[in-house]
């Protein structure tokens, strides 16, 4: 392998490893915020009034933000830096920043006019006389305009992220979640409606985060001076890609906003149980799946648009290798420690000890999924590097329908047979659904000959098998009922989870080591 390869092979595991710092630093802070929100409010219909009015703009998010957008913008603006000048970059930067900062507005005035109709499209087991859906209708009058604040925070991001700038985006969550602590402890007891107090977070975070970026821009002379010109060349490209993108990018949100839908006609909490267990799934999924994802898209675009077809297979491969070694033993792990993980970070104040068994419950299904999460995100810039978006679009239409299908299908029979914890039946259907999305991506690579060299790999597998099975033993042998981690102090329940986690990694890193898998050697191989 060259010197320039390896390098470049250097380079990019260095910057997902940068990524992936400041996203536990953000997560860390995220776990914070959730442990605030379980302390004051629980699982209760403020919680549920909130994930839903924070979801409809965070779900279009994935749309005009992070998702579809990013997918559609990255390649082109790669495009450009590679084979463009600076005042070509500038003038393609300035036109999306204009034509997408007006059609935010537009969208989200159209959101707060219209919030409960909304409302009722998203949770339609809100109407009634609970009180949840006038509460989430004014939510989201505040959290709409969070859609337009974040989805250009995005662009900045995508934008440094291009010019290898990866630590101010991906530390810029952090905003979000420290802002959301201060108006949950601080103004939330002087309000008359304490559940207004994350709404109005919301948008104050969503302005803290867009301003946040610009001395970064600055850095690299690329502060937009927002213009119309929804004409440009560059501009129709990423309409093009983004086009089939809106769907395909963003199934794991639309296969959420299904489950909600049904959620929200099972009675109150249902949505909090759902949204406290998916909380503890961003963390690893954060971690490796989207970090590996951030980092990989813009490498993958240029080595596209430089025609560079070995390297791109490589880089695949890479991906698919170190998510692997990470994902397989974060979703055994939340599998079994599922009762003691929900105890130590929610257990208190308003979240009690039959909120942790229910919540627990769905957040062991959600790790059987985590694998599929995790792929999906870091598959998909793939197709998308390649322009190709179409197919995720058809895998994507399968996946949903999957999950409207076996969704309903599981809550019915759970009802039927009094099943107290129905939300586990959407839990198993975002869960099977996500890993169907994960295989039928991997399918199409392996049909196109993306992936030339896996086949290579079976003494690999052998070995990541045989460390986790060493690791899933440990833990089976340490486990303890949920009646004995309650039982503990708060403190005693942290230190011994910590220490439980922190030796089955240990031990399953040693093992890998013992086995000839160094993570510090992790480099593309070449078949």
């Amino acid at each position: 392998m060259s010197n320039s390869s390896l390098k470049s092979d250097a380079k990019l595991l260095n910057s997902t490893i940068i990524v992936s710092s400041m996203t536990l630093i953000s997560r860390i802070f995220g776990m914070l915020r959730d442990i605030v929100f379980a302390r004051f409010f629980g699982v209760s219909m403020i919680m549920d009034a909130f994930i839903v009015a924070n979801r409809i703009p965070n779900m279009l998010r994935r749309f005009f933000g992070e998702g579809a957008f990013n997918q559609g913008f990255v390649p082109v603006i790669s495009s450009y830096k590679e084979n463009q000048n600076q005042e070509d970059v500038k003038v393609l930067v300035d036109s999306v920043a204009g034509t997408l900062g007006l059609i935010l507005f537009i969208v989200s005035l159209i959101g707060v006019i219209f919030s409960p109709i909304f409302i009722s499209i998203v949770a339609p087991g809100f109407i009634g006389e609970d009180g949840r859906f006038d509460l989430s209708a004014l939510m989201l009058k505040y959290t709409f305009p969070y859609l337009m604040f974040i989805s250009l925070t995005a662009f900045s991001g995508s934008l440094l992220n291009t010019y290898g700038k990866f630590a101010a985006p991906a530390i810029t969550p952090v905003i979000l979640n420290i802002v959301l602590i201060f108006f949950v402890v601080v103004i939330s007891p002087k309000l008359s409606e304490p559940g207004m107090s994350l709404a109005y977070g919301v948008f104050f975070a969503g302005l803290i985060q867009l301003f946040f970026q610009l001395p970064f821009l600055s850095k690299i002379n690329l502060i937009p001076r927002p213009r119309w010109n929804y004409r440009h060349e560059g501009i129709k490209r990423i309409t093009n890609l983004m086009g089939p993108a809106l769907f395909g990018s963003s199934v794991s949100q639309v296969n959420i906003l299904v489950s909600g839908i049904i959620a929200s006609l099972i009675g109150t909490g249902k949505i909090s149980l759902l949204y406290y267990s998916d909380r503890i799934m961003e963390l690893p999924l954060s971690l490796f799946g989207i970090a590996i994802a951030t980092v990989t898209l813009p490498y993958l675009s240029r080595l596209y648009s430089n025609n560079l077809v070995d390297k791109f297979s490589d880089a695949i491969y890479w991906s698919i290798k170190v998510a692997l070694i990470f994902i397989i033993p974060a979703s055994i792990g939340v599998f079994i420690l599922a009762e003691p993980i929900i105890a130590v970070i929610y257990f208190g104040g308003a979240f009690d000890q039959i909120d942790v068994r229910l919540t627990s419950l769905s957040l062991s299904i959600f790790s059987i999924g985590l694998i599929g999460f995790s792929f999906v995100k870091i598959l998909s810039p793939a197709y998308f590097a390649r322009e190709d978006t179409k197919t995720p679009v058809k895998i994507g239409i399968i996946c949903v329908a999957i999950n409207l299908i076996l969704g309903s299908g599981f809550v019915f029979y759970l009802q039927k047979i009094n099943f107290e914890a129905t939300h586990v039946g959407l839990a198993s259907s975002i869960s099977i659904a996500a890993l169907m999305n994960a295989g039928l991506l991997f399918w199409g690579l392996k049909r196109n000959k993306i992936l030339n060299n896996f086949k290579t790999s079976r003494i690999f597998f052998i070995k990541l098998c045989i460390a986790n099975l060493v690791m899933f033993a440990f833990l089976v042998y340490t486990k303890k009922s949920l009646i004995w981690w309650l039982a503990m102090h708060a403190m005693e329940r942290t230190i011994c989870l910590t220490m439980i986690i922190l030796a089955s990694m240990l031990l399953y890193f040693a093992t890998l080591s013992i086995l000839g898998i160094k993570i510090k050697e992790l480099k593309f191989e070449r078949g």
